[in-house]
């Protein structure tokens, strides 16, 4: 019955690709075209950031970044680098009221945080502020975070950490710009040891840009008693690529 009725669904609504709308043959994908666009972000890598190399520079070589830099978190993992189409995915997911997407972008994010499962660590999405989640009516990442736990196995604790106060958008501010938006706006859960039982948390977000949003965060859990925190994106932002923002 559940293949008849998916049957019936595709007659009535033909399933098209993700991006640019072109008829596929299943639904909640991309078209050919359109993902050889996509740019994954395989090794060689950087250990901390996920930034990728050009070549292999040894499995402890550090980005230029992550030595100037140092952040706070232990590792990031991105699945793709933030072009023309992994911004139009990330847009419908986050602005066009397509919480769907969450479940194609979680099938390549769960490849590419596939060395941060192990452990059974806490999935955690990055928190919106209330008022901006009811405008939204849902939250993007916890959307990726839950698709993620259900290819993974692995618990959601949406309730972790909460944005407190109620930050500008990002979009548009310089990288001093966006640590000063997110200085303070956030708070752990009163109970979050409790929770947390000794396990990491990977965090999880639908884009790293220039990690402010990410570092705010991994500050916060640290500081109320986390003892280590990963991070796992969609996409990320990489300089050099061709990036449309």
């Amino acid at each position: 019955m559940r293949q008849l009725g998916g049957a019936l669904l595709d007659l009535a609504y033909p399933p098209v690709c993700l991006n640019c709308d072109a008829p596929t043959a299943s639904p909640n994908t991309l078209c050919s075209q359109c993902f050889r666009a996509m740019r994954p972000i395989t090794a060689p890598l950087c250990p901390r950031l996920g930034i990728p190399f050009d070549a292999s520079l040894g499995p402890d070589a550090l980005s230029a970044e992550a030595l100037a830099d140092p952040p706070p978190f232990n590792r990031a993992r991105a699945a793709v680098i933030y072009n023309e189409v992994a911004r139009t995915l990330v847009s419908r997911l986050k602005y066009g009221d397509r919480p769907e997407l969450a479940q194609f972008c979680a099938r390549l994010m769960a490849g590419a945080g596939h060395e941060l499962w192990a452990g059974d660590p806490v999935l955690v999405p990055v928190p919106l502020h209330p008022t901006r989640q009811r405008e939204r009516r849902y939250n993007q990442s916890a959307e990726l975070a839950h698709a993620l736990g259900r290819l993974t196995g692995l618990q959601v604790d949406t309730a972790l950490v909460q944005r407190i106060r109620k930050t500008r958008q990002q979009v548009g501010l310089s990288g001093d710009g966006r640590q000063r938006n997110v200085a303070g706006a956030f708070a752990v859960h009163p109970t979050m040891l409790v929770r947390l039982k000794g396990r990491r948390v990977v965090l999880i977000d639908d884009v790293y840009t220039t990690g402010a949003t990410i570092k705010a965060v991994t500050r916060t859990l640290l500081k109320g008693g986390a003892e280590i925190v990963d991070v796992v994106t969609f996409a990320r932002v990489v300089i050099g690529a061709d990036l449309p923002i």
